[in-house]
């Protein structure tokens, strides 16, 4: 019986820096310690970033705590991690990639029903200062019409 997890990091600036294009989900190489740690929920993904090093894709950047009962097998918390996809998928999302002002950013890091951690990545595109202006803008209009109608 396979319970759902509660592990799930987000990329909270994503969102805001970025107009999302197009989402994966791409299995991560990880050693024991991090695995343990992700399921401690000690991991974050601000400034992380995706690159290609001989058509693989990898994260760098990405933290992940050292686990507590880790002794002398600990990983280091900012190593870059490769990341798994199809061959089909790393071709379509290299082929953005190589376009000016596009990037790929990871949005959120899940455990799935497997149990296996599960890295969510967008290819995105840079927001622009007015474009951040404006959804600053529509995020505060949807707060003031939720209290309007609350009361």
């Amino acid at each position: 019986m396979k319970t759902k997890s509660q592990i799930n990091i987000k990329n909270k600036r994503a969102t805001f820096d970025y107009e999302i294009i197009d989402k994966y989900k791409a299995g991560i190489v990880l050693t024991g310690t991090e695995i343990k740690s992700i399921r401690d929920g000690k991991a974050g993904l601000a400034d992380t970033y995706c690159y290609f090093i001989n058509g693989e894709l990898w994260v760098k950047n990405m933290y992940i705590a050292e686990y507590f009962y880790g002794t002398y097998n600990n990983h280091s918390t900012r190593r870059d991690r490769k990341l798994l996809l199809t061959k089909k998928e790393l071709r379509k999302i290299s082929k953005t990639d190589k376009e000016s002002g596009f990037s790929i950013i990871p949005t959120r890091l899940f455990i799935d029903e497997n149990g296996r951690a599960k890295l969510e990545i967008a290819v995105a595109r840079g927001k622009k200062i007015y474009d951040k202006r404006q959804s600053i803008k529509e995020r505060e209009d949807k707060r003031y019409m939720d209290r309007l109608f609350k009361e």
